[in-house]
C-alpha cells in the first residue's frame, strides 16, 4: 500500500509509489526503514486497487428520519 501522486496512463512503464507501508500502517520488512519512494516497473504489477480516501469515507449520506 502506498500513496501516487496521479494514476497512470495506459503509456506509463513504470508507477512511483511514496510512503510504502502494509495495510495496518505498519513498515513493509523487504525495504529500508528511510526508504520512503518506491518505483515499480509495470510488467511486475499484476492490479491497481484504488482505495477511497479517508474524507470521502467520512461523508454522510442523506438520512430520513
Amino acid at each position: 500500500m502506498g500513496e501516487v501522486d496521479e494514476l497512470p496512463s495506459a503509456t506509463d512503464q513504470l508507477i512511483v509509489v511514496q510512503n510504502p507501508r502494509k495495510r495496518d500502517g505498519k513498515d513493509l520488512h523487504y525495504i529500508d526503514e528511510d526508504v520512503n519512494t518506491l518505483i515499480f516497473p509495470f510488467h511486475r504489477i499484476n492490479f491497481i486497487q484504488v482505495l477511497p480516501s479517508a474524507d470521502v469515507e467520512e461523508v454522510i449520506g442523506f438520512v430520513r428520519e
